[in-house]
C-alpha cells in the first residue's frame, strides 16, 4: 500500500510539473519600447510607471527613474497586442496602491504597432496661456523695496484683476510661480486657481509682517533668504516663471512644464503691469512601440 501511494504521489508531481512547463511555454513576452522627450528626474521618492489599457483595465508595463531613452520593457504578448492605450504616470517609490496614480503625464492610443503619446489635454492645453505680473511688496510698509516682490495680477485698468490666463489642470497637478534670482529658482508658492491667493499666502517665510498680500498668487522676497541670496532683492533682470508641478511633489526644483516665462526688464516700473511670454516647454511628447 505504501509503494502504491508513493507512485501515485510521484505521478501527480510529474503531471503538475508537466502542466507548469506547458504554461511556461505558452507564456511569452514582447518588448514595449518607450522613446519619450522632455521628462525630468523625479528624485528619490517618486518614479515613472507605464500602463497599457486592455479592455478598460490598466496593466503595469514597469517602473523607471532614468530619463535616458529609448527604454524597453517585457510585457505579456497577448496583453500588449490587445492594448488600446498607453499611459505614463508619476508614482510614489513605495506605493501601496496597485492602480495608476492621478498624476498622469503622457497618454496616447495605439494605432497598429505604435502610439504617439502627449501631455496636451491630459495635463493641460497651454496653447492659449498668457500672463501678467507687477513688481510690488504689499506685505510690508516700506516703499523702498517694491522691486523685491512679484504678484501675478493685472492693474492696468486701475483695479487689480487676475493676471494669469491658464487652463484648469488635470488631477495630480498644480501651478507654481518662480523667480530665478542669481541663477537660483525661488518659489512664489503653488496654486490651482489664478484668481485666488496661492497655498502659502499666510505661511510664507519670505513675506513681510504687514499682511498676506492681495488675493492673487505672488510673493514678497523680504526676509529668510535661501543660502547665497540676500533679501530684500531686486527682481529686475531676473526671470519669472510659471511651472506645472506634480502633486504631491518631492522636488524643490521647477518641473519640466514651463508654460509661461519672462525676463523682467531692467528698466521695469514698479506697480506697473508687465506681460509674460510663452515658456520654454508647454508640452511633452513621445513614441511607444509594441
Amino acid at each position: 500500500m505504501i509503494r502504491k501511494m508513493f507512485f501515485a504521489i510521484l505521478a501527480m508531481g510529474i503531471l503538475a510539473t508537466s502542466c507548469n512547463s506547458d504554461d511556461d511555454n505558452n507564456f511569452s513576452t514582447t518588448n514595449l519600447v518607450l522613446n519619450l522627450e522632455g521628462l525630468d528626474a523625479l528624485g528619490d521618492d517618486f518614479v515613472y510607471e507605464g500602463w497599457i489599457i486592455v479592455e478598460g483595465a490598466p496593466i503595469s508595463t514597469g517602473r523607471f527613474s532614468s530619463i535616458i531613452f529609448p527604454q524597453s520593457f517585457a510585457v505579456e504578448t497577448s496583453q500588449l497586442a490587445n492594448a488600446s492605450t498607453f499611459v505614463l504616470t508619476i508614482e510614489p517609490s513605495e506605493d501601496p496602491e496597485p492602480g495608476p496614480a492621478a498624476t498622469k503625464i503622457l497618454a496616447g492610443d495605439f494605432t497598429g504597432s505604435s502610439a504617439n503619446v502627449g501631455s496636451t489635454g491630459l495635463v493641460g492645453d497651454f496653447s492659449n496661456a498668457s500672463g501678467n505680473y507687477i513688481l510690488a511688496t504689499p506685505t510690508d510698509t516700506d516703499m523702498n523695496n517694491e522691486e523685491s516682490g512679484v504678484w501675478f495680477l493685472n492693474n492696468s485698468s486701475g483695479t487689480a484683476v487676475t493676471g494669469l490666463n491658464l487652463p484648469d489642470l488635470g488631477a495630480g497637478w498644480k501651478y507654481e510661480g518662480w523667480a530665478v534670482i542669481d541663477g537660483v529658482p525661488v518659489s512664489t508658492g503653488t496654486f490651482t486657481a489664478a484668481d485666488m491667493a496661492d497655498d502659502n499666502a499666510s505661511t510664507s517665510n519670505f513675506k513681510g509682517e504687514a499682511g498676506d498680500g492681495p488675493n492673487f498668487p505672488g510673493e514678497d522676497f523680504l526676509q529668510n533668504a535661501p543660502d547665497n541670496l540676500i533679501f530684500p532683492t531686486d527682481l529686475k533682470g531676473t526671470t519669472i516663471v510659471i511651472t506645472v508641478e506634480p502633486n504631491p511633489d518631492n522636488s524643490p526644483q521647477p518641473f519640466t512644464f514651463k508654460p509661461l516665462a519672462h525676463m523682467v526688464p531692467v528698466n521695469a516700473a514698479n506697480h506697473t503691469t508687465i506681460a509674460m511670454g510663452i515658456g520654454p516647454l508647454t508640452s511633452l511628447s513621445g513614441m511607444v512601440i509594441r
